[in-house]
């Protein structure tokens, strides 16, 4: 179907949308949600729902996939807090849906890309309101293992790196900027000592994707400056302020990279479907990657 995908800038909805090519569908749009430029703070929005640090750089997040970008300024609060989600007005979920309905006027898509992994929070209001819009919420990170998860992040080839610390052994000197394999053995350590959410969803640090193989071109950083937030001694919160930065041309062989990690995902997704005994969706998936296999000899040869 087709998609449009609702990204942060950071691994996870990246990550989710890799997920849904290799399911099949075809991401023609990108959604963001972004906070007001003369709005104090804009940088880091308190908000239960959006991740807005390296909002500035998104612009040129979606110039690299080469995919129109549709944006709207957060002007609500976090007002309806409670498990359930009802239409609320003032509220910012009320701010996605509105995003939500330009896009699927101007694009005609089907569903939306999420890359929520632990929060109902995020996801009983996504699915509110892609309910409301008739719209098919794709979440395929929704409760996996985050151990797993970041692993499989690595190997699929996206370079993503630390934009936000906020947790007990995480130093913004030391890890803003590091990308995730530099920082997987450390996060692992750290998920053992104090029950660190390794994918970070609770809010223990946030990254920003560089570059994935779903990008045209790859994003440099040439400059950036880390703000600090909160300077607790034990905690401290910091984040990096993209300064300057720049695309860049990717290798004659990205198009083969990035089918060769789309193997690699429609080989998790057929094992998963294995096991949960479900032979319809699995032999779908199994001509998927009959599919990538061919294009792979195709590019092969082209390289």
């Amino acid at each position: 179907m087709r998609v449009a995908a609702l990204i942060s800038g950071g691994k996870d909805s990246c990550y989710n949308m890799m997920q849904c090519v290799a399911a099949g569908h075809q991401i023609v749009a990108l959604a963001n949600l972004r906070p007001a430029e003369n709005q104090e703070g804009s940088d880091e929005l308190d908000s239960y729902m959006y991740q807005t640090v390296g909002h500035h750089a998104i612009d040129l997040y979606a110039e690299a996939m080469a995919l129109p970008l549709y944006r709207r300024t957060i002007r609500g609060k976090s007002m309806d807090t409670g498990p359930v989600y009802t239409k609320c007005e003032g509220d910012e979920v009320e701010d996605l849906y509105e995003l939500l309905k330009l896009v699927k006027e101007k694009e005609e898509v089907e569903g939306i890309s999420v890359g929520a992994i632990l929060s109902d929070y995020q996801r009983v209001r996504v699915e509110n309101v892609c309910k409301r819009l008739n719209l098919q919420p794709l979440a395929y990170l929704w409760q996996r293992n985050q151990e797993d998860l970041l692993q499989e992040m690595i190997s699929s080839n996206i370079q993503a790196i630390i934009i936000k610390v906020a947790a007990l052994g995480l130093d913004p000197e030391k890890h803003l900027g590091k990308t995730l394999d530099q920082m997987e053995p450390y996060l692992l350590e750290l998920s053992k000592k104090y029950g660190v959410h390794v994918c970070g969803e609770g809010g223990e640090y946030e990254t920003f994707t560089l570059d994935c193989p779903l990008f045209k071109k790859k994003i440099i950083v040439d400059s950036s400056e880390v703000v600090t937030h909160s300077a607790d001694a034990f905690a401290p919160v910091a984040y990096l302020r993209f300064l300057e930065l720049h695309l860049e041309d990717k290798s004659l062989n990205a198009g083969l990279e990035e089918t060769q990690a789309r193997i690699k995902i429609a080989g998790r997704n057929i094992n998963n479907l294995r096991y949960a005994d479900d032979t319809t969706l699995m032999e779908e998936s199994e001509e998927e990657l009959k599919s990538l296999l061919l294009k792979v000899k195709v590019e092969s040869e082209k390289v």
